[in-house]
């Protein structure tokens, strides 16, 4: 990456002059089946641009994961720059939303005391968990055939298409939506920089809403050449992301689930992707102890949930087994 920033362009990407940002936002576009995408700072930047595009006259409503990114930790920003009603929805089966639960909550009637839905947000994956390609499709054709457009939230949609490898291409799964945003940095490694993909005449519109908010680059090679190799290196070429650094994250993840369980501790989601989420509550830990031993071991921890990465030693494996056998007490002493 630091090779690639320092071989690369820097024109002015806001006069869209930037040959190294141009030549990443078509190879997005391409890759996801889209027609053209944007270079935006964040995953957060660019969901937030995308419903402020989608939703041109109100009254309008959203509808997401009551868990989303959106209505957790963008700051309330589809409420500030759009005045849209949120409508959290619980999913039943506690991992992903279906259409069942869509067609709970979404209002598609012209009834004026309530607002209509006008767009749907997913997420996938949500949690490390995967959201079924095919459940998603569901849910995109219902809304269609009622006039609602949806975004998906995929900032770690790349994690998705390495869990279903061989069956779904990272094609399959983007161009199923209205429009995607994806990120670069979290699970690909680079520094900073997501893509927010759709049609040509979504894109043309959600330029206009980046430069409102202070999303225009200038030497935006140095964030889009690095973007490029994290791509193609941890991701791969692959459609499918068989070949590249990523894959290895989800079997280290899967190792540091089993050194969790074989001493006793329970999770509280299965392991699909690059995250664990320890049961601290079944397991008897208590979460400023688990800090405070991962301090001790070189280890820093949160809480319940461990994020892994390409970049994840041997070492710190070691170490974190290490935090495990102290608060999970292993051995067991007779």
């Amino acid at each position: 990456m630091l090779e690639a920033i320092a071989q690369c362009t820097l024109d002015d990407d806001a006069f869209r002059e930037d040959a190294t940002t141009n030549s990443l936002q078509d190879y997005i576009a391409a890759r996801t089946g889209h027609e053209s995408a944007l270079l935006v700072m964040s995953g957060t930047m660019g969901n937030q641009i995308a419903i402020r595009t989608h939703l041109a006259q109100p009254p309008y409503a959203v509808l997401c994961d009551h868990r989303a990114h959106i209505i957790s930790s963008e700051a309330g920003g589809v409420s500030a720059w759009t005045g849209a009603t949120v409508v959290p929805v619980t999913p039943k089966n506690g991992d992903y939303l279906t259409l069942d639960d869509i067609e709970r909550s979404a209002v598609i009637s012209d009834n004026i005391h309530h607002c209509p839905t006008k767009l749907i947000s997913l997420e996938n994956t949500l949690h490390g968990i995967v959201m079924p390609l095919d459940e998603a499709q569901r849910i995109v054709d219902w809304a269609h055939s009622n006039g609602i457009l949806v975004h998906l939230d995929g900032a770690r949609l790349w994690e998705a298409v390495v869990y279903a490898s061989g069956r779904y291409s990272l094609r399959d799964y983007a161009s199923t939506f209205d429009s995607i945003s994806v990120c670069f940095s979290k699970g690909l490694g680079a520094p900073i920089g997501s893509m927010l993909v759709g049609s040509s005449e979504f894109i043309k519109r959600a330029r206009w809403f980046r430069q409102s908010i202070g999303g225009g680059i200038r030497q935006a090679g140095v964030i889009s050449s690095a973007a490029r190799v994290a791509v193609d290196e941890v991701f791969g070429r692959d459609p499918y992301g068989e070949e590249g650094k990523m894959s290895g994250s989800h079997r280290r993840a899967r190792h540091i689930a089993s050194l969790w369980t074989q001493r006793g501790g329970q999770l509280l989601k299965p392991v699909q992707t690059n995250m664990i989420w320890l049961d601290l509550d079944a397991s008897e830990v208590n979460p400023s102890y688990l800090r405070e031993v991962g301090r001790q071991k070189g280890v820093r921890l949160s809480a319940s949930r461990i994020v892994v990465h390409y970049q994840v030693s041997d070492e710190t494996v070691s170490r974190l087994r290490e935090v495990f056998d102290v608060v999970l007490q292993w051995p067991q002493q007779p």
